[in-house]
């Protein structure tokens, strides 16, 4: 749940979805589900070349199960928040 949580605190920022196939989207991340599949909006692709027909897309949703990477931009990760969220995860997992 915490990736599913800090997903959520990045809606309405610009991110990068690089998908198993290599294709690599660019877009505002409009929504994120429990599944991790992710919402895109004012997409473009980073290689056009090599994806011509992904030109008219504007919007997508991507299944979680096909995303290699999501690249953020620094400024909206906070890593003190995200890191102490982990320890508290790991330690509720550990006690029985």
């Amino acid at each position: 749940m915490l990736f599913y949580s800090f997903f959520k605190t990045q809606v309405g920022q610009q991110v990068t979805v690089e998908l198993k196939n290599d294709l690599a989207i660019q877009g505002v991340l409009e929504s994120v589900d429990q599944f991790l599949n992710i919402k895109l909006k004012e997409i473009k692709v980073v290689d056009s070349e090599r994806y011509p027909h992904m030109m008219a897309v504007k919007n997508c949703f991507i299944r979680g199960s096909v995303v290699r990477y999501v690249q953020l931009s620094p400024q909206s990760v906070d890593t003190a928040l995200l890191q102490d969220a982990a320890r508290r995860e790991a330690q509720s997992t550990q006690q029985p």
